[in-house]
C-alpha cells in the first residue's frame, strides 16, 4: 500500500493528503515530525536525507518534496484530464500557478506569519515585521482574485494540481486571528474548497497542538 510519512498538522503533508482524497488513492499515513518525532533516525534519513515530511513510499519508489510527490500522483494516478493536463501547454497552466502557490505564496505565509502569529509568544513576537508580511500577503492574493474572476477554480471550472498548491493555504489564513481585507472572489473559492469532503477532511486540521503559549 502507499505509504505517507508525516503528521497530519504539517502543512505540506496537507496538502499531499488532500490530493490522495481526491484522487481517491488508497494509502496509509504514519505520523513522523514534530512531536511525533522520527525524522533523524536512519531509516527515515535513508528515505529522504533532508529529514522532513512528507515522503511518499510506493513499493520501491521513494519521493520527497511535496510538490514532486504532487506531481508523481497526478501523473500516476490521475486519469489524464484537467487535474494536470496531459497537453504541455495545458499543463504549463497549471503548473505555472502550481509554481507560485508553493514558491512565492507559501513562502510569504507559513513562517513569516503563520509560525510568527501561531508559533511565536506574543512577548517574542514582531509586530512591525508581522504587518509588513501579511501587507505582502495580501498583494499576492489580490493577484489570486484577480485571477479567480468568472472561474471557479484556478486555472477553469475544475479542481487542478495549482489548486491543491495554493489552496491549501487558505484554511490556516482565515482561521488565524490577523486583519484580512476583503476578496469576494478569494472567499468564494475558499468556499467552494470547504465544501469538498477531501479539503474538510486532509487540510481543515486542528492545529492548536502547534500553538506555543502566550501566543
Amino acid at each position: 500500500m502507499l505509504t505517507i510519512y508525516g503528521r497530519a498538522t504539517s502543512s505540506n503533508v496537507q496538502l499531499v493528503m488532500w490530493a490522495l482524497g481526491e484522487l481517491g488513492v488508497e494509502h496509509r499515513r504514519l505520523d513522523y515530525g514534530h512531536s511525533y518525532g522520527g525524522t533523524d533516525t536512519g531509516a527515515f534519513r535513508a528515505m529522504n536525507p533532508r529529514g522532513l515530511v512528507p515522503v511518499l513510499k510506493d513499493g520501491d519508489l521513494v519521493v520527497w518534496e511535496s510538490c514532486a510527490i504532487l506531481r508523481y500522483l497526478a501523473a500516476r494516478y490521475g486519469d489524464g484530464g484537467a487535474f494536470w493536463p496531459a497537453d504541455p501547454a495545458d499543463r504549463a497552466r497549471v503548473d505555472m500557478w502550481a509554481e507560485f502557490g508553493k514558491n512565492e505564496l507559501a513562502q510569504a505565509f507559513t513562517v513569516p506569519i503563520f509560525w510568527a502569529r501561531v508559533r511565536t509568544a506574543a512577548a517574542d513576537r514582531d509586530e512591525t515585521s508581522l504587518s509588513e508580511a501579511i501587507a505582502r500577503f495580501e498583494d499576492l492574493l489580490d493577484v489570486i482574485d484577480g485571477q479567480l474572476q468568472g472561474q471557479r477554480y484556478l486555472t477553469g471550472d475544475r479542481l487542478t494540481v495549482a489548486d491543491i498548491s495554493i489552496g491549501h493555504l487558505l484554511f490556516r489564513w482565515f482561521e488565524i486571528e490577523v486583519p484580512r481585507r476583503p476578496r469576494a472572489s478569494v472567499e468564494a473559492y475558499y468556499r467552494r474548497l470547504t465544501d469538498r469532503p477531501a479539503y474538510r477532511r486532509h487540510v481543515m486540521v486542528d492545529f492548536s497542538s502547534l500553538r506555543v503559549p502566550g501566543a
